[in-house]
Parts: structure tokens; C-alpha cells; sequence
């Protein structure tokens, strides 16, 4: 299992550098189910962070590529049950992926609830808001 980094998918995903591009394709092409890829919870925050921030990409094109990560059967996700309640919570309202993989996470752990300053975490993930 190779391990990869969220500058390696966003190179894949995004298709935009010359250099590195190339190198990320061959590199997640190359993985096998035997010997696939692992993408830890950070990656996946950092991933859908990068295409919504820097490359502008829309809610319905994220959860695709969401998707796409977690049906492919050379990748492995890090607790991707939870990433795929997240991807559904994130896909049917207005709640940002973060809060909704925070929630759920905190949930799966048997928090009693998420505690949270952000009125639309609190309204849209099932946190409770501090006042």
C-alpha cells in the first residue's frame, strides 16, 4: 500500500501541471487492488478544500470526484463509510465537507453531540452550537 498525499490526487484530479501532472497519473495508474492507495481523512478535507478554493469546482463536481475516490477499488479510504455519509450530508444541504466529516466522525465515536461557534454546522450537520 502506497500512501498518497493531497498534492498527488489534486495533480491527478486537476490535470493542470506539465511536470507533476504526468508523474500523478502514472503513479495512481499504477495501483493495483493488491497494492493499492491510501488516502487518510486529512487528504480527503485538504482535496475537497483545494478544488472548491483554488479551482473553483461546484459542489456536484466534488462529490463526484468524492465518489469516484471511493469506488475505485485501487484506493482505500481511510474510514470511508463515514466519507461516504459525509459526501451524502455535504451533497444534500448546505453544510461545508469539513463539518459534515467532523460531525459524523464525533458520531461514530459516540460523542454525546459536536460542540461548535458555527451557527451552520449547528443547523445544517446536527452540532450543537455554544453560545
Amino acid at each position: 500500500m502506497i500512501g498518497l498525499d493531497t498534492n498527488v490526487l489534486v495533480r491527478y484530479v486537476a490535470q493542470d501541471d506539465s511536470k507533476q501532472s504526468p508523474k500523478a497519473s502514472r503513479m495512481i495508474e499504477s495501483l493495483t487492488a493488491e497494492s493499492p492507495g491510501y488516502v487518510c481523512l486529512v487528504s480527503v478535507v485538504e482535496l475537497v478544500r483545494v478544488l472548491a478554493g483554488c479551482y473553483d469546482l461546484s459542489k456536484v463536481e466534488i462529490c463526484e470526484v468524492l465518489e469516484t475516490l471511493l469506488r475505485t477499488k485501487e484506493i482505500i479510504v481511510e474510514n470511508a463509510a463515514i466519507v461516504w455519509k459525509a459526501v451524502r450530508l455535504f451533497k444534500a444541504g448546505k453544510a461545508d465537507f469539513a463539518d459534515c466529516l467532523t460531525a459524523l466522525s464525533a458520531k461514530e465515536a459516540r460523542c454525546v453531540y459536536t460542540a461548535t461557534f458555527d451557527r451552520d454546522a449547528a443547523k445544517h450537520c446536527g452540532m450543537k452550537q455554544i453560545d
